[in-house]
């Protein structure tokens, strides 16, 4: 019995030791593993803080590259619109650039004679001018003169086209021409439009018309007033004036020298800014 008690009791001794190694080696895992994790955590929060400052430097550096692209689209813009006088004009570097695309179809002898910024402009606005703008029409009657000067359209129309002697009442007979004209000036929206009243030396005085200078504005007044109401011409883009018998053709000699004398002028200005603009809006031509 003796013998029995002690073996179940080495047994159970026996039986005891191995669990509480299991126990410590157990633990042991336990610690490390739990080391190990904090040590992870502690990594983890210190590659998030070189994380965060690394996405406030590329911040930094997105935040400056856009400004140093704002910087450079203000200074190609300041750049753009510095301007230059040219003759009663001014225009600006993105005109100029414009410009020298339209330049590239005009004839190159023409070119060739160019000396200055405003000889080119000329060049431009008026190769522009000359493809946009058709007069073949009016150029069969030897009543109706067409010019184009430099950047100018000058139409001259005999008054016995237009009106009655001594009168500013139109005549039916001009609708057909003004509807020509009504029809080239709406050819080129970027263009204003000066109608100038013309007379011979002859003096006039009557109940409604005072002299000379009275007749030609009233006839220029009469003019816009048709192509503002009967052909919608903008009225902004219209501007009436008189010269009386101060600007002759010829001397007022001969009746034949005064009926050329007798005429409304119909000038197409360009307004540079709105033309040039005009063209941005244009496939640039291939020379």
């Amino acid at each position: 019995m003796k013998k029995l008690a002690l073996f179940v009791t080495a047994a159970v001794l026996a039986t005891s030791c191995v669990s509480k190694k299991k126990y410590v080696a157990l633990e042991q895992r336990y610690n490390d593993t739990r080391g190990t994790l904090q040590k992870t955590m502690l990594e983890k929060e210190q590659l998030e803080e070189k994380f965060a400052k690394i996405e406030k430097r590329v911040d930094n550096y997105n935040e400056k590259i856009n400004s140093l692209q704002d910087l450079n689209s203000d200074l190609k813009k300041e750049n753009d619109i510095k301007l230059d006088v040219v003759g009663n004009a001014v225009i600006s570097n993105s005109m100029k650039k414009k410009m020298r695309e339209t330049l590239k179809n005009v004839d190159q002898a023409e070119l060739a004679k160019a000396k200055t910024l405003q000889d080119s402009m000329n060049l431009a606005v008026s190769y522009k001018l000359k493809q946009s703008i058709d007069t073949s029409d009016l150029e069969n009657s030897d009543d109706v003169n067409i010019n184009i000067d430099n950047t100018v359209v000058m139409i001259s129309v005999s008054d016995k086209m237009l009106f009655n002697t001594a009168s500013y009442k139109v005549s039916k007979k001009a609708y057909k021409i003004l509807k020509k004209l009504a029809d080239i000036i709406k050819s080129e929206p970027s263009m204003e439009v000066m109608i100038e009243g013309h007379t011979d030396s002859r003096s006039i005085h009557n109940d409604v018309i005072q002299d000379n200078w009275d007749l030609s504005v009233k006839r220029a007044t009469s003019i816009v007033r048709v192509l503002e109401k009967k052909y919608g011409i903008e009225s902004e883009r219209l501007i009436a004036a008189g010269r009386g018998s101060s600007v002759p053709l010829v001397e007022n000699n001969t009746s034949e020298n005064r009926a050329r004398n007798r005429r409304t002028k119909i000038m197409i200005l360009p307004n540079l800014d709105k033309f040039f603009g005009l063209m941005a809006k244009e496939e640039v031509l291939t020379p």
